[in-house]
């Protein structure tokens, strides 16, 4: 955006723009890497240098609070996840005739960009299109738009095909060998009526910390290993030794599991597929784990139930968590550390949590989704925050 009012389109700061509207590039611009970029709208800023990417990943939470008129103490340098990272991908295919395209939709189109090539996807997830694109022309009906789902798991990767029809003693056993040959942790496809398990020749599992979690089918992971890392590492400073933690929209227990050694933990968790993959986990490690299947936007903890533990971990979905915020803004628990996927309902939610006593003291920016201006993921990028009631 210009200082006159006109807004740019491609353009990166410390570009100039001429009077004829002639752009002339500055330093922060870079060579994109992709032969799919301007079309795909996997991405958006691959022509932004890292300095400024980083910068626009850091704005993002900065703009938030200031629209809430909040100051944090200090807002950290954002970490970006490097390309070919991406271990989990939800792409969508379209056959025509004997071709099959398949990959992300092109900007604001429902039109699929057929992948050729990928920076971001880890290359065992890019390694399989080809092959699934071969695949589906034996099994996806024409023009009927088919969901690829591919996830990156200790054993390899999970795979999950929706909308195709597999008849006959011949496709079965084309998928079990395609399965067989790719070597998938888990293979499901889902015709209609409901997710069928083809091939699962062990139970896929994610390690967080030192506790194996058996994942249901594409349970939701953070986008990528390094993501996940900084953010447990944030989180983990945040509460630092408090010795019994609750951790409230847990999911399968990437905070829960990776926190528990020398302390309590009580997780909650709505969805019941993962708190049941939570609750076997830490059985089976005898870990000091407490789980409960709670609707925490129904039933948020209460303050006399938050006030048992000395730090509370906070990791709700895109919409943030006003209920349970509420109730945590009137609770006397010492330290919050609160992970986020949108800047905005963040935003919002700190503002509670300052109005009922708690400073803001720091705030470190993740961008798991590189080179992306989009929101539109579930968690598609995340801000730790670590919040501690004033005196």
């Amino acid at each position: 955006m210009t200082a006159d009012g006109r807004h740019v389109a491609g353009a990166v700061p410390g570009d100039r723009v001429r009077d004829d509207g002639i752009l002339i590039p500055g330093p922060n611009r870079a060579d994109p890497v992709c032969r799919h970029f301007g079309k795909c709208g996997g991405c958006q800023l691959q022509h932004v240098a890292e300095g400024a990417l980083a910068d626009f990943v850091r704005d993002r939470v900065v703009g938030a609070l200031a629209g809430q008129d909040i100051a944090a103490g200090e807002i950290l340098s954002a970490l970006l996840s490097p390309p070919e990272s991406r271990r989990r991908a939800a792409l969508t295919a379209l056959r025509a005739g004997k071709q099959v395209a398949i990959g992300f939709n092109a900007a604001q189109s429902n039109q699929i960009v057929d992948m050729r090539q990928c920076p971001l996807l880890m290359p065992e997830l890019f390694a399989l299109i080809a092959p699934v694109r071969e695949l589906l022309t034996m099994i996806a009906q024409q023009r009927r738009p088919v969901k690829v789902k591919m996830q990156m798991l200790d054993q390899g990767v999970e795979l999950i095909l929706e909308g195709v029809k597999a008849e006959g003693l011949d496709a079965a056993m084309a998928l079990q060998d395609f399965a067989g040959t790719h070597r998938l942790a888990r293979f499901a496809i889902d015709q209609g009526d409901g997710l069928e398990i083809l091939w699962q020749p062990e139970p896929p599992t994610m390690r967080f910390g030192d506790i194996l979690v058996e994942v249901p089918p594409f349970a939701f992971l953070q986008p990528t290993g390094a993501g996940q890392a900084a953010l447990v590492e944030a989180v983990r400073r945040a509460i630092g030794d408090a010795g019994a933690v609750a951790d409230l929209f847990a999911g399968v227990g990437t905070f829960a599991l990776s926190m528990q050694a020398g302390r309590k933990v009580y997780a909650a968790e709505g969805a019941r597929d993962a708190i049941a993959a939570l609750t076997g986990a830490a059985n089976r490690a005898r870990a000091l784990v407490a789980t409960e299947h709670r609707d925490l936007f129904r039933r948020p903890l209460v303050p006399a139930e938050l006030n048992r533990f000395g730090a509370i971990i906070l990791d709700p979905p895109r919409a943030g968590a006003e209920e349970q915020v509420k109730q945590l803004a009137a609770s006397a628990a010492p330290v919050i550390a609160y992970v986020s996927c949108n800047p905005a309902s963040f935003a919002r939610d700190a503002k509670m949590l300052i109005a009922g006593g708690y400073t803001l003291d720091w705030v470190q920016p993740v961008g798991q989704f590189r080179w992306s201006t989009t929101w539109n993921w579930p968690r598609a990028s995340h801000a730790e925050i670590s919040a501690a009631r004033t005196p």
